[in-house]
């Protein structure tokens, strides 16, 4: 068996979106999928990956992986070789369970339980959907367009929003009001008004449900590390369940250093490559939630590894979706498969919107919870009228 032909498929109206196809001599097609920067992707997918997988075994995914990732600029980075490493190997993950008429899940070990608990990240229907990716300015407020407009919820009626949230039987939800403040000050401080007006939406939430629903916080890494820790002092008594990167997630030491300083648990985070930084911030005792994002870390082959070291240092494991919808299901599929998966990111504003556009499928979600994929592979394709797109435009490379 050999990988005949790589595709790369991008629309203009989803502009961070590439998606990934993987053709063999099976007939079988593995779908992949990566997010951010898609062309810079689809560029050296074409231009250096495609010459050195053509001909390859699809079967040899690990060799495959360490094939994408021996050159020096895709090492334990989520830059563009990263990102699409990450793509094909997905994809050729969803190749082999096809071939074996299994799903990805079973072929990463089988399930480990029945139902995956969610939390909402409170994001528009717009939000990342098209190439601005600067952020606060890509939020889309006020542009609504579906029931889900979360973002503005959670930014002007956090009180309704979460108890439309446990409407759904979902019970934790994540948020980032620090966000404008931070983007006005350059991340170097915060204002008694700034911190006065981010923190409404928490007071909002436990006033209107009180613990009922549990409260991530996304920091973005737009802070420096002395306000990050006067933010996390302000928001303890609100009972916040995570802080994600609070800062730039690049110095273990400056972590370990504002893990120290809360009782709130450190989430680190899709923002870091392989398992090696990982295993740099463990070993400093900076993170107790691991967080991966398959799309941009190696797949599912470096994904799955990353949480076997995440359960050395008896820490959870929790995949992140802010992205496009294979990358959801790849993630889902993973969560299911490793024993120390703590919750699943979901957004109800993609997966009851936008990724429906795209998709054959979605998972199963109710009250609260994420259910199996049992179709072969990943068990998505495509939509056909994804193919006929006029702003879509795919690169082919064969044999």
């Amino acid at each position: 068996m050999k990988i005949t032909a790589i595709e790369t498929l991008c629309a203009e109206e989803f502009g961070n979106v590439l998606w990934v196809r993987v053709h063999t001599d099976s007939g079988h097609i593995g779908l992949g999928e990566t997010f951010y920067g898609a062309r810079s992707v689809e560029a050296h997918i074409h231009d250096t990956l495609a010459g050195r997988l053509l001909g390859k075994n699809p079967l040899h995914i690990e060799a495959l992986h360490r094939e994408m990732t021996n050159l020096p600029m895709a090492q334990s980075s989520t830059g563009a070789e990263s990102r699409a490493t990450s793509a094909i190997d997905i994809a050729l993950w969803d190749h082999f369970g096809k071939i074996c008429g299994q799903p990805v899940h079973q072929m990463l070990g089988g399930l480990c339980r029945d139902k995956q608990r969610i939390y909402n990240t409170c994001a528009g229907t717009r939000y990342v959907r098209s190439s601005n990716i600067k952020p606060v300015s890509n939020w889309s407020l006020g542009d609504e367009a579906s029931p889900y407009e979360d973002l503005d919820g959670f930014m002007n009626r956090a009180d309704v929003l979460a108890e439309s949230l446990l409407e759904q039987g979902i019970t934790a939800m994540k948020i980032w009001p620090f966000d404008p403040a931070a983007i006005e000050n350059h991340g170097l401080h915060i204002t008694a008004e700034q911190m006065k007006k981010a923190v409404e939406p928490f007071e909002k939430i436990r006033k209107a449900v009180g613990d009922k629903m549990e409260i991530m916080v996304e920091f973005h890494s737009l802070w420096n590390l002395p306000t990050a820790k006067q933010i996390a002092r302000v928001l303890e008594p609100y009972k916040p369940t995570w802080y994600e990167d609070p800062i730039r997630m690049n110095s273990p030491q400056a972590l370990a250093e504002y893990a120290r300083s809360t009782d709130v648990w450190v989430c680190a985070s899709e923002t870091l490559g392989s398992r090696w930084p990982y295993k740099d911030m463990l070993e400093r005792d900076a993170a107790h939630v691991v967080m991966v994002d398959l799309c941009w870390t190696g797949g599912l082959t470096e994904g799955r590894k990353i949480a076997a070291l995440a359960e050395t240092w008896h820490r959870p494991f929790a995949p992140h979706d802010c992205i496009g919808p294979v990358g959801f299901v790849a993630a889902v599929h993973t969560s299911f498969s490793q024993p120390n998966t703590l919750i699943q990111e979901s957004v109800r504003a993609f997966y009851r919107g936008w990724y429906l556009e795209l998709v054959t499928e979605m998972p199963r979600i109710e009250n609260g919870y994420v259910y199996p994929m049992e179709a072969p592979g990943l068990g998505v394709d495509l939509l056909p009228a994804v193919y006929e797109r006029s702003d879509l435009t795919v690169r082919r490379s064969t044999l």
